[in-house]
């Protein structure tokens, strides 16, 4: 098979990338390689998908004169869209760039699908859309009151989705992220952050009381299930994450300190109001639709992430935060 991956340097659609290529696939991938954050991290992920079944293409899934004669020069089996701006809060600061890449770049992808027949498409799509719903969040659930311009730029690619399956036979699957983790991870995440300053004994930025907590999830355990969900389902949405008990800030504080033997300084702020202040996934579906069911315990992966910043520093340590 042949896949087209956008977002290829980031976080998760690198990890979605070897993946794939760890199967036999061919893989082409593509990334803007814009500096939300710092390049180099990028450019570190995109060294490890050394393999002769890797294209990599500097572009952008805004550029529909980028994609046209990607799409005319590979017959894709599927595509995978995991390009995106992430983050709530600056999605705040920045709501146009959100739309422009989260909504109108899945839409350029699906008119490119359309006009070339490629019939299944995988979108990576957020947790953030259950704000305020009852938990464990379930896939049913009316997710039509996004509180961050974040969440309603991928809600508005939910839809579109939708309509260009109902209207083309797109074969579509939306996968629901939830607070995803790992090595070399984005350096705007709790984690890459909370290491980096008890490391260095930098205070702590804390927004509110540290009790807020998170159904976090492995980058690899969201790697098998984004392709998992490569399979032919229709149109259908799965939650990937964790699927326990969330866990609290201060709990992973207090990991990190203990793996790192050091003590975090913590300094509160106010939370903010377009976050969420608990998630936790209901994932049955994943695990009974796509045969999936995350592996990787917080123990581990945590440990994974302070292995990762210590062996590579001092380089991880000179990586710029947004």
């Amino acid at each position: 098979m042949i896949y087209l991956v956008t977002g290829v340097a980031g976080f998760i659609a690198n990890r979605v990338a070897a993946e794939l290529l760890d199967a036999g696939h061919q893989v082409v991938g593509i990334d803007n390689l814009n500096d939300y954050y710092d390049v180099r991290l990028k450019q570190h992920r995109l060294e490890k998908l050394d393999d002769p079944n890797f294209t990599f293409v500097k572009g952008d899934i805004e550029d529909p004169s980028t994609l046209e004669p990607l799409f005319d020069q590979h017959a894709f089996d599927a595509v995978l869209n995991l390009a995106a701006r992430a983050g709530v809060r600056y999605s705040m600061a920045n709501p146009h760039v959100y739309m422009t890449t989260n909504a109108m770049g899945s839409l350029n992808l699906l008119e490119q699908m359309r006009r070339t027949n490629v019939k299944k498409y995988v979108l990576a799509s957020t947790s953030s859309l259950y704000a305020g719903q009852p938990m464990p969040f379930l896939e049913t659930l009316p997710v039509n009151t996004p509180i961050s311009p974040y969440a309603a730029s991928k809600k508005s690619a939910e839809a579109m989705a939708y309509a260009y399956h109902h209207l083309y036979d797109i074969d579509i699957s939306v996968c629901r992220y939830f607070t995803v983790y790992g090595p070399a991870g984005r350096p705007d995440m709790c984690i890459f952050r909370f290491i980096k300053w008890i490391d260095e004994e930098t205070p702590i930025e804390l927004f509110g009381d540290g009790e807020q907590s998170r159904d976090f999830t492995h980058v690899d355990d969201i790697a098998r299930g984004t392709v998992a969900a490569l399979k032919p389902v229709g149109y259908e949405v799965f939650n990937l994450g964790g699927g326990g008990e969330p866990v609290s800030l201060n709990t992973v504080i207090a990991s990190l300190e203990q793996s790192l033997g050091k003590k975090a300084r913590l300094v509160h702020k106010t939370f903010h109001k377009a976050d969420i202040v608990t998630t936790q996934a209901n994932i049955e579906k994943a695990k009974t639709q796509l045969g999936w069911h995350p592996s990787v315990t917080l123990e581990d992966g945590l440990q994974q992430c302070v292995d990762w910043h210590l062996e590579n520093k001092p380089w991880s340590s000179s990586l710029v935060l947004p």
